[in-house]
Formats: structure tokens, C-alpha cells, sequence
């Protein structure tokens, strides 16, 4: 009998499901950093061309040069630089002073950044200015997805330290199909994003994306995932990296 007693609760512990452990938001980031190869970013050379301009990403052991460059309407070179140390700006390979407005060199600074932070995405995930937060899970077209709000401390946060996002990371792939900001400058307003090609460079993984805004502004950046299944955004551009190179240092 002692032996029929101790099979029974052997099979009920063998056939009891396991429980799924729930996951935090910094163990979904890391996951999806993983998922994407962004964690090779962090000693890499990365090439590609936005628009009408080249982008040049060189990052080792926590130094970094990010670049973009173009031929002006002069046949002169122009190229601007990021670095641990400030901005610089390049005419046909000389320096230039900074500009006597200030303003300037900040918003080009800004510009180069913000290209560059977001074709690595989600690296840059785990600085040490970002905070994030599990919001509730969601759903879209029909792939379910976590939903990651992160917010930057004002102290290493860059001059938008003020700006929100939100990432929806799928809960099988942990790849981010969607992305959602708001942001303050020019105005301010809101952005969604959405997947529309993807490629894979030495295993790191890159991302087309169509740009929507809110046709009501009322509408909640948390809420532009159901803004977006809705019909509610309206597509004002697209966000296509080419010619993308990868060398892992």
C-alpha cells in the first residue's frame, strides 16, 4: 500500500504543468539583446547610408566615434563626429570651430545620435541612465508581445533625457517589431514604428521601419499599439538603412 501511495504522488508531481516563471523588464531587455546580437555592437564598426547621408559607428571597450557624412551642394565634404569627448565638425578633413551659436552644434550633435541609437536598437537598452518598466502584455496582429516603457535619468540621459519609449518585444522571438516615442523638441508630438524589412549583418540584427504619428494627439503613447491596429496613425515616413557593413572587433 505504502508503495501504491508513494507511485500515486510521484505521477501527480511528474504530470503537475511547470510554471511559466514571469519575467522582469530588465530580464525581457536582456533576452532581446541577445535575441537581436546587439550585444556584439559594443566592439564593432558599423556602416550604412540613411538618406543621402553615410553613417560610420565605431565602438571598443566603451569608446565610441559615431559619424555621419555627405557631399554638400559645393562638392565639399562634410562630415560631423560624436565621441566620448564632445562634437566635432569636419570640412574636407579640417576641423571646424564651433559654431558661434551653441544651439547648433547641439541640434547636430542630436541628429547624429539619434540615427545611430536607433539602428542598433534595442542595444543601448542597459545604460546606466535608463529606467525600465513591465507594462502590460499586448497583442498585435495577432503575436503577442511584452511592452517595455523606458524613461532616461536627467544625468546621462543626453540633451531628450525628458523623451518616453515603448518597446514591443514578442514573447517567443524576443525581437522588437514595434517601437513608440514621444518627444519634445520641434513642437513635440509622438511616433510609432513598425517592422516592414529586417536583415541580418555578422549576427547583428537591422531594422526597416514604417514611421506613423497619432491622427488624434489626445491619444496615449501606451495606447498607439491599439491606435495603430485601429487605423488611427497616419504614415508620414520611412526609416531604411542601406549598404550596411559589420566588422566585430
Amino acid at each position: 500500500m505504502r508503495n501504491i501511495i508513494l507511485f500515486a504522488l510521484f505521477i501527480l508531481v511528474a504530470c503537475k504543468p511547470n510554471k511559466i516563471k514571469d519575467l522582469n523588464a530588465q530580464e525581457i531587455v536582456d533576452k532581446a539583446i541577445l535575441a537581436s546580437g546587439a550585444d556584439k555592437v559594443s566592439n564593432s564598426i558599423i556602416t550604412f547610408q540613411f538618406r543621402d547621408k553615410k553613417y560610420v559607428a565605431v565602438r571598443e571597450n566603451g569608446l565610441y566615434r559615431l559619424s555621419r557624412s555627405f557631399t554638400n551642394k559645393m562638392s565639399d565634404h562634410e562630415e560631423d563626429q560624436v565621441t566620448n569627448y564632445g562634437y566635432r565638425r569636419y570640412l574636407n578633413g579640417h576641423k571646424l570651430p564651433a559654431a558661434l551659436d551653441s544651439l547648433i552644434d547641439v541640434n547636430r550633435a542630436n541628429a547624429v545620435n539619434s540615427v545611430h541609437y536607433f539602428s542598433v536598437l534595442p542595444y543601448g537598452l542597459n545604460d546606466k541612465a535608463v529606467n525600465k518598466k513591465l507594462l502590460t502584455s499586448s497583442t498585435i496582429n495577432k503575436k503577442e508581445y511584452y511592452k517595455i516603457q523606458v524613461t532616461f535619468n536627467e544625468e546621462g540621459g543626453g540633451e531628450d533625457f525628458d523623451d518616453v519609449f515603448i518597446y514591443w518585444i514578442g514573447k517567443e522571438d524576443f525581437l522588437v517589431d514595434y517601437l513608440a516615442y514621444s518627444y519634445h523638441t520641434n513642437g513635440g508630438g509622438m511616433r510609432f514604428r513598425e517592422l516592414t524589412e529586417q536583415c541580418v549583418k555578422n549576427g547583428i540584427r537591422f531594422v526597416d521601419y514604417a514611421n506613423y504619428k497619432p491622427l488624434d494627439t489626445t491619444i496615449l503613447l501606451e495606447n498607439l499599439d491599439k491606435a495603430f491596429e485601429e487605423n488611427k496613425l497616419k504614415k508620414v515616413s520611412e526609416i531604411i538603412l542601406r549598404n550596411i557593413e559589420v566588422e566585430i572587433n
